[in-house]
């Protein structure tokens, strides 16, 4: 992937992060079940870790 493509995809998995990080906290708020967001916030911190290093290494 190029440094452009890399930075979009980064662009969006931050916008899912803070999308399900608000639908998390709506759903503690009426005590609904958080797993499946939790596993999620987890996957995209996984995925978005994975992206910068990759563009780290593009930048090396």
């Amino acid at each position: 992937m190029s440094k452009k493509e890399l930075e979009a995809k980064l662009t969006e998995l931050k916008s899912d992060y803070v999308r399900i990080q608000s639908d998390l906290d709506k759903l503690e708020y009426v005590k609904g079940r958080v797993s499946s967001a939790q596993e999620q916030l987890v996957r995209l911190e996984k995925e978005i870790a994975e992206v910068n290093r990759q563009l780290d290494e593009l930048e090396e």
